[in-house]
């Protein structure tokens, strides 16, 4: 499935199946997942995208070709491929290590083609062995909602107290790996969206509300899932002194203005800008250890637009997984 235009369904089309040059892979895929990201890249709410494009980031599959040079992985060997597709290596983030922050990097589904395929190339550095994970369809979300929910649990710092605003693909995960670390979980939704705060409480929330609401003690912590500026204050609103506000998403509308009361007492706010190798390697070995268990609705490929429709609606809990 690909993008001609940003701002229009994408396109079902045959192509000839990929080769990969050196350094690269061929993955037949099994599942992929379907990431808010490419709702954003579909509106066109991204810069920089590769027109025209096939999305999805979030892929598991099997390694089929090996392209020249590599070395690391084996055909047949299961794996997953995330958004960080490719960093330059040499620019001053990446000898830094922090490459997720690389002055040309080059992420899967927006500058190189995605998951929404039968088959995907992809740079062998930065697909990931997936040994332990017997269930495409289940390890799917972990490639970027997991993985993002991670960074932002990193940032969040090593508070009990942590509130989740926007209970959808990656905060059921992390919900999950807050529990398993002994940590109290407050999900915030939609106002009066019962099942999804049912849904939380079922994943072991401490307390589920509206994200208008106050929680019933002050969080250590909040993590901002939503893509909604105005949520910044709110919760400002709900971290106690010296809190963190995290904001996760790649997207997000206009913070609105709000008193600086809300920031004083050294409260902060950081952003989550993608993600490193090494929290891959961290996440994708703690994943199993913590249990977690994806909720996913599945699709076949054909129906593509049909997923990001029902995602945009909120119409499912967990996330949406296509598969060829």
């Amino acid at each position: 499935m690909s993008l001609a235009a940003t701002g229009r369904p994408l396109d079902f089309e045959s192509r000839p199946d990929p080769r990969p040059g050196p350094g690269e892979i061929r993955v037949r895929v099994e599942a992929c997942g379907v990431c808010r990201t490419d709702l954003h890249i579909v509106d066109g709410e991204l810069p920089g995208i590769r027109l025209p494009i096939v999305p999805g980031h979030e892929i598991v599959g099997i390694v089929d070709v090996l392209g020249p040079g590599v070395t690391s992985l084996a055909l047949e060997r299961r794996v997953g491929i995330p958004w960080l597709g490719h960093t330059c290596g040499i620019c001053p983030y990446c000898a830094a290590h922090q490459e997720n922050l690389c002055d040309r990097p080059i992420f899967t589904g927006h500058g190189r083609d995605g998951g929404f395929a039968t088959h995907v190339v992809a740079d062998a550095a930065y697909a990931f062995p997936l040994d332990d994970f017997d269930d495409p369809v289940a390890a799917a979300p972990l490639l970027c909602a997991g993985l993002i929910g991670w960074r932002s649990l990193k940032l969040a710092g090593e508070g009990r107290r942590i509130g989740l605003y926007g209970f959808g693909a990656a905060a059921h995960i992390i919900a999950q790996v807050c529990r398993w670390q002994g940590r109290d979980v407050y999900a915030f939704t939609r106002a009066g969206d019962v099942a999804a705060q049912d849904y939380a409480l079922s994943l072991g929330a401490r307390w589920a509300g509206g994200s208008e609401d106050l929680p019933p003690e002050p969080l250590d912590a909040a993590i901002l899932f939503a893509p909604v500026g105005a949520l910044v204050p709110a919760a400002l609103s709900a971290v106690r002194k010296g809190g963190r506000v995290v904001c996760g998403g790649i997207h997000m509308s206009d913070i609105p203005q709000f008193p600086y009361r809300l920031l004083w007492e050294e409260r902060q706010i950081l952003s989550v800008a993608n993600v490193t190798r090494q929290d891959a390697v961290e996440f994708l070995q703690l994943a199993p250890r913590a249990a977690v268990r994806t909720t996913t609705t599945v699709y076949p490929l054909q129906r593509a637009n049909d997923a990001l429709a029902d995602l945009r609606a909120g119409r499912f809990q967990g996330a949406a997984v296509l598969v060829p």
